[in-house]
């Protein structure tokens, strides 16, 4: 592969851009998503499997060609954004035919717009929302697990799409590509089961008072999901603490020991830790844990604490050693909603993907969203 740096240049404000951008590109006759892909990188190296185009902000102007399966960088310039001698506000990078679009170190589908932020360049990756679903399942789950597992999960991962495109509007995407929106490592996680999958439930989502809702999943409750305003602030309705069928998943149980100074770093604020007091729910998690310490006292909700310490999930209980504090815990994630594991144990029963998604999300109904 052919491998070209360009210079780092000053930038100037894009906001503007940004607003036009997001006016411009419209989906046509299917559900397009915008998937953050790379986020202010000082340089982003890009190409395609197939011959491929580099084509200015609106897309009506061809910049140059790229060779298929070379690699090129991209970087931030006095005029937006640079690739060898093309210059453009912002660019488009689109292989012909059938082809992949190469960012970073992974494949996608679609195309892939480059823009420039104050810290960098963003990529964003402009995929059809079922061929994402292709990848997003693999990625949060195993293709190789049961299909009614990987159904529950198509219609999820569907449906959390969709609600963040409408209820977010953010002006440059509607995803990230990590655990803060949901896993997408693009061609290289799809299998057949994952395209099985999706194209069994094509357009199924969960909608509440016609709504889609907010089907937010973790990998293991530890035994029990959670009602939603226990973890975070806002009640919904149809995330509320049901038996999470994982209970005795070997790969969901942790311990972690933390000494009183490990405590006392990660916990700003409080100096010395003396004591810690925990509350919690009526399901087993952490609500809340009281840090008392020479210097000042804190109270933190479970989810911060979770975040601070670096545990796996907020469903453990503290024993006391020479070494500190172990926290044995059961659970992996914030224990909202789908059980993935609990998914995979259901299926493994014999339980359909219907009946999994109508246990974890209470009150839903299964709709089909209509291609625009």
């Amino acid at each position: 592969m052919k491998q070209l740096f360009l210079g780092l240049l000053t930038q100037r404000p894009i906001l503007w851009l940004i607003l036009l951008w997001s006016a411009l590109i419209t989906p046509v006759n299917a559900v397009q998503l915008r998937v953050a892909v790379e986020q202010d990188a000082t340089k982003v190296k890009v190409g395609t499997s197939t011959p491929g185009v580099v084509r200015d902000l609106n897309r009506d102007r061809i910049l140059g060609k790229l060779a298929a399966l070379n690699a090129f960088y991209a970087q931030p310039s006095s005029s937006g954004v640079a690739i060898e001698q093309m210059q453009s506000q912002a660019m488009w990078i689109e292989p012909s035919g059938n082809g992949y679009v190469y960012v970073g170190d992974r494949w996608y589908r679609g195309k892939t717009l480059l823009l420039p932020t104050g810290k960098g360049l963003t990529a964003v990756n402009y995929v059809d929302l079922e061929q994402y679903l292709y990848s997003v399942l693999g990625s949060e789950m195993s293709g190789n697990w049961p299909q009614e597992a990987l159904k529950a999960q198509a219609v999820a991962a569907r449906t959390y799409a969709l609600y963040k495109q409408k209820n977010e509007r953010n002006p440059v995407y509607d995803v990230v590509d990590t655990v803060a929106s949901q896993v997408y490592h693009g061609v290289a996680s799809e299998s057949a089961g994952t395209h099985a999958a999706v194209n069994a439930t094509t357009g199924e989502i969960l909608t509440y008072n016609n709504q889609a809702i907010l089907s937010v999943f973790h990998a293991c409750s530890g035994g029990h999901t959670e009602n939603v305003e226990e973890v975070w602030s806002q009640p919904l309705p149809y995330l509320r603490g049901v038996a999470g069928y994982d209970e005795n998943v070997s790969k969901c149980q942790w311990a972690k020991t933390l000494s009183a100074a490990d405590i006392s770093q990660r916990i700003p604020g409080i100096g010395n830790v003396k004591s810690i007091t925990p509350n919690y729910t009526s399901y087993g998690s952490l609500k809340t844990m009281k840090f008392v310490g020479d210097r000042g006292t804190r109270e933190l909700r479970g989810a911060a604490v979770r975040n601070a310490l670096g545990l796996r999930s907020t469903r453990f209980k503290i024993a006391e050693d020479r070494s500190g504090l172990i926290f044995n815990g059961n659970g992996w994630g914030h224990g909202l909603g789908m059980s993935q594991w609990g998914a995979y144990n259901l299926a493994r029963q014999g339980v359909k993907y219907q009946q999994i998604l109508t246990h974890y999300y209470r009150g839903v109904s299964l709709a089909k969203i209509e291609s625009r």
